[in-house]
């Protein structure tokens, strides 16, 4: 089973930056697309950014998009997610996900039926 481990939560400031990592994967020649995920208290998770581990193609929400970056290390083995110019509506629990199924990186994570899952790190944005 595939344990994904996710870190880099805190609380900041509106106008923030905090950079999410999410802990290599027991076998990432398994894996194919990571994402992330989170789901602020009251409502509907959102599907916050893709990649694809393979040519690097990526999603963004439009919520999210032109202050957040996707990326991973160059051996593949650990995820990023660098969020700049936090918002008070940035607050939410973060998920990091993956799947060993091909993904274009051009959807959200959940179009993709993630496989691993881990528990998640806490964003708090204060304003």
């Amino acid at each position: 089973q595939v344990q994904l481990v996710e870190s880099g939560g805190g609380s900041v400031q509106a106008g923030g930056s905090l950079r999410l990592s999410c802990a290599p994967p027991g076998a990432t020649w398994r894996i194919n697309c990571m994402g992330w995920v989170r789901q602020a208290p009251g409502k509907e998770r959102e599907g916050v950014a893709t990649i694809n581990t393979g040519g690097g193609s990526t999603y963004y929400a439009d919520s999210v998009k032109g202050r957040f970056t996707i990326s991973q290390e160059n051996d593949k083995n650990t995820l990023y997610l660098q969020m700049r110019s936090l918002k008070p509506e940035d607050t939410a629990m973060y998920y990091c996900a993956a799947t060993s199924s091909y993904c274009s990186g051009s959807y959200p994570p959940d179009y993709y039926g993630m496989d691993y899952w881990g528990k998640g790190t806490l964003v708090t944005i204060s304003s």
